[in-house]
């Protein structure tokens, strides 16, 4: 485990919504902290990630995640698929606390993690789920279903299509979100847009992938 300078990252981080603009309170912060350092914490037993440089995470995970929450704007009920370490849905979470975010993996050690970060944060905003997507059944229907690095485009949408409210749209986190990918999406799902971000720090390619019906 490496060594966790909170001072520092509070700093970068702090720098990094600054570049993003994204206005989030002190205590909002904090918890993003809190989140990092059980991240930083439970990953020498759990490997949640490869990244083990709590900086490093900072940049690559929170602030990746922190780039897309105003695609997120005006979305009340939210799905993260393949959850793993809860990004972006630990950080939605915390960043937008008017909004309910469940967050599903088939790894029971990755959601023992997202639950106790849900217990010693106290996000009453987040719910966690243990099993497969296509095995899920919800009683409300989500207007965002979202994940990052997740799985094909395609396979994302036919997995969990059955659980996207009516007028509701996928927003994949993606790298270079590959053209031959988008082509290949099952009617009646089509892309509606492909959106660059900017993350502070970060010098390689991101893309937000909005999907909806056609």
């Amino acid at each position: 485990m490496r060594l966790f300078d909170r001072a520092a990252l509070a700093q970068m981080l702090k720098n990094g919504l600054d570049g993003l603009q994204l206005d989030l309170n002190q205590a909002q912060q904090e918890q993003l902290l809190d989140y990092l350092a059980l991240l930083n914490k439970w990953n020498a037993v759990y490997n949640l990630t490869s990244v083990r440089d709590p900086m490093q995470m900072l940049t690559l995970h929170l602030l990746d995640s922190l780039a897309a929450v105003a695609a997120f704007e005006g979305a009340q009920n939210v799905l993260d698929v393949g959850a793993g370490g809860g990004l972006p849905g630990i950080v939605l979470a915390i960043a937008r606390p008017d909004m309910k975010v469940s967050m599903i993996d088939t790894v029971h050690k990755k959601t023992a993690f997202l639950t106790q970060v849900k217990a010693e944060l106290k996000l009453a905003n987040v719910t966690v789920y243990t099993k497969k997507v296509q095995e899920l059944e919800v009683k409300q229907a989500f207007d965002v279903i979202t994940s990052r690095a997740f799985a094909d485009l395609s396979d994302f949408v036919n997995w969990s299509g059955h659980l996207l409210g009516e007028g509701g749209r996928f927003i994949a986190l993606k790298g270079t979100a590959p053209a031959e990918e988008r082509e290949r999406l099952p009617e009646p799902w089509q892309v509606r847009e492909l959106r660059a971000l900017q993350v502070p720090g970060l010098d390689a390619e991101r893309h937000l992938v909005f999907i909806g019906k056609a």
